[in-house]
């Protein structure tokens, strides 16, 4: 039984399957926002009061790509392949270029960069602690 923290550590599940856990935690967010921006270009919801159809041609334009590129993203993270994981950080990369190069055209975002900055960082770091337990096997 697991009461403190160390028993945790201790009797934690393989490097890998934490792995899987956070590639499908991520896929899960990939999905929802793919929805999300599904729902924009179809026309169920706004973006800050301007329906998919108003919003300039830039919008719409990253608005489809990401659209595209999460729901692919998801899929390949869900089923744990190595090219979900490329789509993923290959959109990820996009989004921090987005709102840091062309944030006169996107806005910028210091809170979204952090948050998918911080994405990446786990990963590298889930990802050296499963080859490191991989290799001591």
């Amino acid at each position: 039984m697991i009461v403190s923290f160390q028993d945790f550590i201790r009797h934690r599940p393989a490097w890998s399957t934490l792995m899987l856990w956070y590639l499908r935690a991520m896929a899960l967010l990939l999905l929802g926002g793919g929805v999300i921006h599904w729902a924009r270009i179809v026309g169920f919801v706004p973006w800050r009061g301007q329906w998919f159809w108003d919003m300039p041609v830039e919008w719409q334009a990253a608005t489809i790509f990401f659209g595209v590129l999460d729901l692919v993203a998801a899929i390949g993270l869900w089923l744990a392949v190595s090219w979900g994981t490329v789509m993923w950080l290959f959109r990820a990369l996009c989004q921090v270029t987005m709102h840091t190069a062309f944030a006169d055209i996107y806005g910028r975002r210091p809170y979204e960069i952090s948050f998918y900055l911080a994405t990446i960082l786990i990963y590298l770091v889930l990802l050296y602690l499963m080859e490191r337990e991989n290799r001591a096997q």
